[in-house]
């Protein structure tokens, strides 16, 4: 079954507002070989309008990474903390906020499930994008209303 018509919405119309997280440490890794226009392209694949795409980075991040992300339109968050922490807590915010319909994660983190489940609550769609099939979390994937991978995504589907 197409993706896109599992997140419509009640109306029947695409998703709405997509809000893309990315977990850069996570899955920005040299085993996973992982462009980040492929990412948007699945956070796009949601349907309705992508309200934010945010790639979030430790301090350890390159300068070309930074200004290659900003060139395909991600918005870049550098954290010298923890990067899972203020990951979570944006999405939550977005979740409670109001700010999105669908809350979109590439990550392979099970750090993240208790965002996603409070997305769930609010009654936001969830999607659990993973790098890989073999980096995808099966926590993560069973927390979200709904699971990728960019692979299944370069097949054409799930």
């Amino acid at each position: 079954m197409d993706l896109l018509r599992r997140l419509v919405g009640p109306d029947g119309l695409p998703s709405g507002r997509v809000a893309l997280f990315v977990d850069g440490p996570n899955v920005l890794r040299d085993e996973f070989d992982v462009d980040l226009d492929d990412i948007r392209a699945a956070a796009r694949s949601l349907g309705g309008q992508l309200s934010a795409a945010r790639l979030y980075l430790d301090e350890h991040a390159t300068p070309g990474l930074i200004q290659a992300a900003e060139a395909r339109g991600f918005e870049v968050i550098v954290t010298s903390g923890d990067v899972d922490v203020k990951l979570a807590v944006d999405l939550t915010r977005y979740a409670v906020e109001d700010r999105a319909d669908v809350i979109a994660v590439a990550s392979r983190d099970t750090d993240f499930k208790p965002a996603l489940e409070t997305a769930n609550a609010y009654g936001l769609r969830t999607v659990a994008i993973a790098p890989g099939s073999y980096g995808r979390s099966d926590a993560l994937q069973n927390a979200a209303t709904h699971a990728m991978t960019l692979d299944e995504l370069a097949d054409g589907g799930d």
